[in-house]
């Protein structure tokens, strides 16, 4: 049997080990708690959810259009326009099933074999992965807990070579948390444009963010350089629809037609009952947003106080999405050496699963997921804290 070489590259996800360990420790009777999940613990909002239903009973369940039905491109080309005063129209914007999958199409799209492209650290797990995909190169640009997990032009300069086509960016960030202030967005965003450096944008997490920090998008510079700039947006993680799985990219529009032809040699068009629902997502209220930005800040808040009582833990606050990054290198020694270490043996002694900070680019730090109950939430970080009290 022949394995593509593309393949062959692909790494085994760092959290396998893990994650099969929980089930293990689960099938014994064994209550483990997953601080691991990357997704809102809210309900859909019922008035997307009855939209859905209405497709259902209208009997919408045929192929749509490939880059997605009219009415929901141009409903997430007004969302920015609502959002952030910059309206996208409906030709510069394609619909995938989920932003994992507009990401994965952009980078097939733009990148060829031997491009390199900047990925700042900690990364979002998928990235450097779906570069390599494309035949194209990763480049970290690190930076650890003592610089926010925020990098800098200097620091982007200092790894950009004549080979360098493409910069992701993801603020909020998944797995810190980290939101690029106007003045740190803006001078990054003027380097890349200055060295005709391509920007993707991942704003996944846009609208979960904490006072006093603010938003900065993308956007605002693809109005004026839509050849070099795209943004990534989608309904996941501020709609609590992971599972509905619709994603939506802002770019050029003739990039939105070499993606919509090669996403219909692939998945075609997306689930047309999940389209309707987004469209009640981004037309509809958005009071709910509250609730969960006040849950999420109370959670955090209540974890960052936990936290602070661990001894050699240190994580810088974060301002948005619903993860806490938290270094622990100085936990390792004779017992635990690095971060998949680590969670596995607090998943055995504390029985909490948490993601290795390996995974993310940072083997000094696990990842923490704040999206469940507060007493849940509270009860598991006590328990991490009394097992890392207690290693050797």
């Amino acid at each position: 049997m022949q394995i593509s070489d593309r393949l062959r590259s692909i790494k085994p996800s760092l959290t396998l080990s893990v994650n099969s360990r929980a089930l293990e420790l689960r099938a014994r009777g064994v209550n483990v708690t997953s601080l691991a999940v990357g997704e809102p613990d809210f309900p859909t909002p019922r008035h997307i959810c009855d939209a859905a239903k209405q497709a259902i009973d209208d009997n919408f369940c045929r192929y749509t259009a490939v880059p997605g039905i009219p009415e929901l491109r141009k409903a997430a080309g007004n969302y920015f326009g609502r959002t952030y005063g910059v309206a996208v129209p409906p030709e510069s914007v394609i619909i995938g099933a989920g932003g994992k999958h507009c990401l994965y199409n952009f980078i097939q799209a733009t990148i060829n074999p031997g491009d390199e492209v900047l990925v700042p650290a900690p990364y979002w797990l998928s990235y450097p992965d779906m570069v390599e995909l494309a035949g194209g190169v990763p480049v970290p640009v690190f930076a650890g807990a003592e610089l926010g997990f925020k990098v800098t032009p200097d620091m982007l300069q200092a790894r950009t070579t004549d080979k360098t086509r493409l910069l992701i960016l993801n603020s909020p960030s998944n797995p810190s948390g980290a939101v690029y202030t106007e003045a740190e967005f803006t001078q990054i965003m003027e380097w890349a444009l200055e060295k005709d450096i391509f920007v993707l944008s991942d704003e996944i997490y846009d609208q979960l963010i904490f006072p006093p920090a603010r938003m900065t998008s993308a956007i605002h510079w693809f109005k004026s350089c839509p050849e070099q700039v795209a943004v990534l947006n989608g309904t996941s993680k501020s709609y609590a629809m992971t599972g509905w799985r619709i994603g939506f990219l802002a770019a050029h529009p003739e990039l939105i037609k070499k993606i919509s032809s090669m996403q219909g040699h692939s998945t075609s068009s997306i689930c047309s009952i999940a389209q309707k629902a987004a469209v009640a997502a981004l037309e509809g209220p958005v009071d709910y947003l509250d609730e969960m930005r006040t849950a999420f800040l109370r959670r955090r808040d209540m974890a960052m106080d936990i936290i602070s009582s661990w001894d050699k833990a240190v994580c810088p606050t974060p301002d948005g999405a619903f993860y806490l990054f938290v270094d622990v290198h100085a936990y390792y020694g004779n017992q635990i050496h690095n971060s998949t270490e680590l969670c596995t043996w607090l998943l055995d002694t504390a029985h909490v699963a948490l993601v290795p900070g390996a995974a993310f680019g940072d083997d000094a730090c696990i990842r923490f997921s704040y999206a469940v109950a507060d007493d849940v939430l509270a009860s598991a970080l006590g328990r991490v804290g009394d097992a890392l009290a207690g290693l050797k």
